[in-house]
């Protein structure tokens, strides 16, 4: 699919003429959306955009015509200083039932409308601009610039540069938090249940095994486990830890036992839980339903997983940005983020990632999306100020020494 350019290029800083850039750009994840273009062009329109505002850009392929954005300071590049990580996530979803349209990034009341506006064009749109608003004070700032692919579906983008070696002292990820610093977000395991029975007719209960009530009283204990167990399992920022049924399938006919059933489970899981944690409750369940019902024949199996993140609120980067939030006026906040986004990946790699950034994460994917271009502008006037103090020594401002608190840790029986 061709890249839509404008007529002029962005002035170099201009956060709100890029986000329109970027929003006009189809960027729907293939893997979700059969026929979608990916991230191909918007990503060459990116390169484009910081190439000539300055920075050294690469397109690193991840997959064909769906490359990562990397973009680097010349001290970043040189290997000097601290270096900060900037990151965000260039596909968005699918269109359909959207009430307006998708790609015209209109502007009305103050808002950007289109689809990724605020999930998370946005905030790429401001770490852009902001980086380069900071290098005019600061020309030696070591920062990496880092808009990725297929977060939406399995994050190959930020797993390949994290694989490729790209690494930093610290990381921003701007998803959409209001303003709000996000040091830790809850992760997540799919899986599925399958519960074998005897198909026979359904006059013969004395052969018949049914897979849909053997389903089902698995499914009692997941529930009284959802209502007695997790709700004691908690985290400061994040709340408690949960588990739903999502998808079920099953049965051959009204007049015959159905031999097989199968429940699809996701257990949203906070900071000191485990797929593995997961797992494990959904067999004891199994166990217990056994216990009393040998007949049951069910098994479990993890079909995909993606870890919490949790860095402490005192962390070095968590002070930079608290400080850059408050030299604006405002009163910085901290709070969890119920979404999972890239960071929990750049933790995993050793490098300390939260949120922040403009836009609220209740409207992605949403039929109407939009972001407020004001929070934009406030988001890029931070950003600039956590560049300008990165690195200096100060406290908070990007300093290498051990944060003096905790993170937030799980309470309850089980530490995953």
């Amino acid at each position: 699919m061709s890249t839509r350019l404008p007529d002029e290029m962005p002035a170099a800083g201009d956060a709100r003429a890029l986000l329109a850039l970027l929003v006009r750009q189809d960027s729907r994840n293939p893997a979700l959306v059969a026929g979608g273009p990916g991230e191909g062009g918007v990503a060459r329109c990116l390169a484009d955009v910081l190439a000539r505002w300055g920075l050294d850009v690469e397109l690193q392929e991840v997959r064909a015509g769906r490359p990562n954005v990397v973009a680097r300071t010349p001290a970043a590049r040189a290997g000097r200083g601290p270096v900060l990580m900037l990151n965000g996530h260039l596909d968005v979803v699918g269109v359909e039932g959207m009430i307006h349209a998708p790609f015209d990034a209109a502007e009305r009341d103050g808002r950007l409308y289109g689809r990724g506006a605020a999930d998370m064009k946005g905030g790429i749109a401001a770490m852009c601009a902001a980086t380069v608003r900071a290098l005019r004070s600061r020309p030696e700032l070591a920062v990496v610039i880092a808009a990725v692919i297929d977060e939406e579906w399995e994050s190959e983008g930020t797993r390949a540069l994290v694989e490729r070696g790209v690494r930093a002292d610290a990381a921003i990820v701007t998803e959409p938090t209001r303003l709000a610093i996000a040091p830790a977000h809850r992760g997540f395991a799919w899986l599925t249940l399958t519960v074998r029975g005897r198909a026979a007719h359904g006059s013969r209960w004395d052969i018949g095994v049914d897979a849909i009530r053997g389903a089902a009283l698995v499914l009692a204990e997941l529930d009284r486990h959802e209502r007695e167990a997790l709700p004691a399992r908690t985290h400061p920022l994040l709340g408690r830890a949960s588990l739903h049924a999502s998808l079920i399938e099953g049965g051959i006919g009204m007049s015959t036992y159905p031999d097989r059933c199968v429940v699809r489970i996701e257990r949203r899981t906070i900071p000191g839980e485990s797929a593995e944690t997961a797992v494990r409750e959904v067999e004891d369940a199994c166990a217990r339903v056994r216990a009393a019902r040998p007949e049951l024949d069910a098994t479990v199996a993890l079909d995909f997983a993606q870890p919490p993140s949790d860095v402490p609120t005192d962390a070095p980067i968590v002070r930079a940005l608290s400080h850059a939030i408050e030299a604006t006026g405002e009163t910085p906040r901290i709070e969890g983020l119920s979404a999972w986004t890239d960071a929990a990946i750049l933790n995993e790699a050793g490098i300390p990632a939260i949120c922040y950034g403009p836009g609220d994460i209740a409207l992605a994917h949403a039929a109407e999306e939009w972001i407020p271009l004001d929070e934009v502008r406030r988001a890029t006037e931070v950003l600039e100020g956590v560049m300008v103090g990165w690195g200096g020594g100060g406290p908070g401002t990007g300093d290498r020494g051990p944060a003096r608190g905790t993170r937030g840790q799980m309470k309850g029986p089980e530490t995953g």
